[in-house]
């Protein structure tokens, strides 16, 4: 085991080591794949990616049916409705067979069980609420994967959620529609009867559920994180997880084929069952092809540690600065105040560092977070009422509560008397420089930081 260690040391330190921008650019990329390649398996090891997964699980059991009973009436206003069922065939049959078609009936079944004059109106919340928490719970899912740590306000939720849950289903029918018409046209047939066009339209239908499951993959990963998703990005991390998605579905289908004893223990169970586990398959390979786009557009980011980063002490002190000293210029520069990603790219410094160090300084009211999409910050007093004392002991005592403080340590006159000296000592130098002094201060020449 020893030896293992050490040789798995060895090749990701050279895998790290190796300096890419002497090599071709397949070189580069190749390089770049085994790298992701490993940092998802480690996000994997670290067991968060399985956990978010397992709660959507959950959450999906609880808004599945008000979910696609929502899509029901909205396809019912359009005469769609009746395409609701083959599409839920579609998505559970390969992966369990004669079990899906089981599964699809039920839901089926629940859905046109669901009426507003039998719900009433707190029954309706209720529904809508589920649908919601569905929502809210993807989309802290996938800003975790994309390390944004602000989700979406309240408001925006409502609106971005309920028009993706409107228009998507029209979206789906469009496109199976589309290219049903397509597939049944009569150019479409006498093409297929030519040799060369006759294979490439047999391969697009072949490959036609992959494409897809890529779009509709591509359009989450692009919607939901709380940030901006470039489409390249978006269509790797797609590809890469449509392709996985189908490919573990026709295992996952060839498994239970080949496994009736195992599943006939479950008895009764055992289709409950099978379902919870492809959806737990299903939201881990969204989730991995979430990461796939993140480490893509964020190369940069691809670092062999663990993604938890912990900030010193000191570094949290001068970053509260910094970013103070920041806001306080925007203020008397009279221009727009910043964001959190625009501070942190400003400050060279990762959103979810940064974030905490600004709920603080808000938390002790020396910063106030606007009511714009996104939030904005703006001193929370005057900057000339503000000094570095005021913003270093916001920082330095923002985790102590009635549980946790100095009041609780068993008093030692020889270490009272240190610890205050050296509070003196620093509140005499901090005391003597407000925020508007040092944030209308000309910077060195040749300074570039903030």
């Amino acid at each position: 085991m020893k030896h293992f260690n050490e040789l798995q040391d060895k090749l990701l330190n050279q895998l790290w080591q190796i300096d890419i921008r002497s090599l071709s650019i397949w070189q580069r990329r190749g390089i770049g794949a085994l790298r992701v390649l490993y940092l998802i398996g480690r996000d994997l090891a670290s067991g968060e990616l399985n956990m978010r997964a397992m709660s959507l699980v959950y959450t999906t059991l609880l808004a599945i049916v008000p979910l696609l009973a929502v899509s029901f009436s909205v396809l019912k206003g359009f005469g769609y409705h009746n395409q609701l069922e083959p599409i839920l065939l579609n998505l559970l049959t390969p992966p369990l067979g004669d079990r899906g078609a089981e599964i699809t009936h039920q839901i089926i079944g629940f859905v046109e069980n669901v009426k507003a004059g039998v719900l009433g109106s707190v029954g309706l919340v209720l529904l809508l609420y589920t649908v919601i928490s569905l929502t809210q719970k993807v989309e802290r899912a996938f800003n975790y994967t994309w390390q944004v740590s602000e989700n979406r306000s309240m408001a925006r939720r409502f609106s971005d959620y309920f028009s993706v849950i409107l228009i998507g289903p029209l979206l789906i029918i469009a496109a199976i529609t589309l290219t049903a018409s397509i597939t049944s046209s009569t150019l479409y047939s006498s093409m297929q009867n030519t040799a060369v066009i006759g294979w490439l339209l047999q391969s697009f239908n072949e490959s036609l559920p992959y494409l897809l499951v890529i779009l509709a993959f591509a359009f989450i990963y692009v919607l939901v994180p709380n940030t901006r998703v470039r489409i390249r990005s978006a269509l790797v991390g797609a590809i890469v997880a449509g392709i996985l998605w189908q490919t573990v579905g026709w295992g996952f289908a060839e498994l239970v084929s080949s496994s009736p004893r195992t599943i006939a223990i479950y008895s009764a169970f055992a289709t409950l069952f099978l379902f919870i586990i492809w959806l737990y398959i299903s939201w881990l390979i969204l989730l991995i092809g979430a990461s796939i786009a993140f480490y893509h557009q964020f190369p940069e980011r691809r670092w062999r540690e663990s993604r938890q980063m912990h900030l010193s002490n000191r570094l949290k002190e001068k970053l509260a600065l910094a970013a103070m000293i920041a806001i306080a210029r925007r203020y008397y520069e009279k221009q727009p105040e910043w964001t959190l990603s625009e501070l942190a790219g400003s400050l060279n410094i990762f959103e979810q560092s940064l974030h905490p160090i600004l709920e603080q300084l808000v938390q002790g009211q020396l910063l106030v977070r606007t009511d714009h999409e996104p939030a904005r910050y703006i001193p929370g007093h005057a900057p000339e009422q503000i000094n570095l004392l005021a913003i270093l002991d916001t920082i330095r005592q923002a985790d102590e509560n009635y549980m946790v403080n100095l009041d609780r340590l068993p008093p030692d006159p020889i270490v009272d008397q240190a610890f205050d000296a050296y509070q003196q000592a620093a509140a005499h130098q901090l005391e003597k420089f407000d925020l508007r002094s040092l944030a209308v201060a000309e910077k060195p020449a040749g300074s570039t930081k903030v």
